[in-house]
């Protein structure tokens, strides 16, 4: 395979490659690795899980290798390495970290106590949960929250609308206003997008959104709970109301603000000073901020009780897996972005052409719907970056005569990873959660009508009001 991968690419235009490689110059073939990683995320979990489970590092880097193998072959190890270390230390190894430390601190974060789901209740968590998406991540504030709302539900005849619009507001839609809100968004940070930017231009997009599915699952919820109430005997309650709410863990609170800080003060704090490992430059404030991270993580779990964290159900196995295919993703993106960087000029040409209006404009319906089509199927942080090369790659001019289509590539990731269960990665880890705790989910196609159902037309929705450019 890597034999005919190789025979391929040597036909195909030669390339400048290095650290920085030359888009221009690349053949298509160079996409494939990054196109097998995305549909082996996609397609292995449903066709054959138990190999998924147990092999998934391998798999990554298996395509990871498709990338590696032909350039160190056709250019030098040298290169090879570089561009390896290249998006290890300046991308890769801090969005790890930041998602390392949101999910260990957030797992030291317990509720205890149980309310009764009415659609008020049920209501009020779901926007708890996604206003604590955008400042503690939402993977952090799915951990923090799907148990507290299975609890108040578990006695309900019909509770899994409940998690599926949990998903839809928690695990995704309410992370949009900070970079520590989800994973595309952190990328953009470290690309160069302002802390602040998505707060000021994606509150209202947010509020839209995010309010009209609220809406819906309180008039849906409203009509259920009362079928409940007025055709059913009442189901046995085996986890009795207890309005008496404690949260402990709360030093954790405090190491959130940490990482906070951390991420604001190495946008801040230039000191000028920058040293080399293996030739890739590193930023003094960078390099800080990654150390905060990884302390604030070990800090929690010296800080927080065993007990917290296993009432939480807390286990290294999604971080872990999240940290195995993120390898691999990054590794194979390598050439795609270099290829999206030439613009027209490169073998994207016409995806370029797409995303642009007759008089060369952009076109911001079409960042939005293509964004978050692909966000949808495939991993949500991988396809922002895709589409943030695409509309220029360069944060200042995208932040401010740019700010509408950033806008919608923004929303587009982080919004539509909702539309299916593989859209983004807390969404399997509360349906793992919740099938567990004996609410019966939807099928993956069948979640997908749920979303089909709520979140389309929400979206068509918001591209009228917002992203008509």
């Amino acid at each position: 395979m890597l034999k005919l991968l190789t025979a391929v690419l040597l036909l195909a235009p030669q390339a400048a490659l290095a650290a920085d490689l030359d888009g221009r110059t690349l053949g298509a073939a160079w996409a494939l690795p990054f196109v097998g990683i995305l549909l082996s995320i996609a397609l292995f979990p449903l066709l054959a899980p138990h190999a998924w489970e147990h092999h998934q590092g391998k798999i990554a880097a298996f395509w990871a290798a498709l990338v590696l193998v032909p350039l160190a072959l056709l250019k030098g190890l040298p290169a090879a390495v570089g561009a390896s270390l290249h998006v290890a230390l300046l991308e890769y190894v801090p969005f790890i970290l930041l998602l390392f430390a949101l999910f260990t601190i957030a797992g030291g974060i317990r509720i205890k106590g149980n309310l009764h789901g009415s659609p008020l209740t049920n209501a009020t968590l779901l926007l708890i949960g996604a206003g604590l998406a955008s400042v503690i991540g939402t993977t952090g504030a799915s951990m923090v929250m799907i148990r507290p709302v299975m609890r108040a539900n578990d006695n309900r005849r019909y509770n899994v609308h409940v998690i599926v619009f949990f998903i839809f507001l928690v695990s995704n839609i309410g992370g949009a206003l900070t970079p520590l809100g989800d994973p595309p968004l952190f990328l953009g940070f470290l690309r160069g997008v302002d802390f602040f930017w998505t707060t000021r231009h994606l509150l209202a997009e947010t509020l839209f959104v995010g309010g009209v599915v609220l809406a819906v699952f309180v008039v849906l919820d409203t009509i259920l709970y009362r079928r409940e109430r007025d055709y059913f005997r009442p189901l046995p309650d085996p986890t009795p109301d207890n309005p008496r709410i404690q949260v402990t863990g709360g030093a954790n609170f405090a190491l959130i603000g940490v990482v906070i800080a951390a991420i604001l003060f190495s946008a801040s704090w230039k000191p000028g000073v920058t040293f080399s490992i293996g030739g890739v430059p590193i930023e003094l404030q960078n390099a800080v901020r990654d150390i905060v991270f990884v302390a604030a993580a070990l800090a929690s779990l010296a800080l927080t009780s065993p007990e917290d964290r296993e009432a939480n159900g807390f286990s290294w196995g999604p971080i872990a897996e999240v940290a195995k295919l993120f390898a691999g993703i990054f590794l194979c993106m390598v050439p795609v972005l270099a290829m999206l960087r030439a613009g027209l000029e490169g073998p994207f040409a016409q995806l370029v052409a797409l995303v642009s209006n007759p008089d060369g404009s952009a076109n911001t319906a079409a960042y939005f719907w293509l964004t978050g089509a692909l966000s949808s199927f495939l991993d949500n942080a991988p396809t922002y970056l895709v589409f943030f090369e695409l509309a220029g790659g360069e944060p200042r001019s995208l932040m401010t005569t740019g700010a509408l289509t950033l806008a919608a590539i923004s929303s587009g990731a982080v919004y539509m990873g909702a539309n299916s269960y593989i859209g983004n990665a807390p969404n399997f880890m509360v349906y793992a959660i919740a099938k567990d705790g004996g609410v019966k989910m939807p099928s993956f196609f069948g979640y997908m009508l749920w979303s089909g159902a709520v979140l389309v037309p929400t979206f068509v929705l918001a591209t009228f009001v917002f992203f008509r450019g």
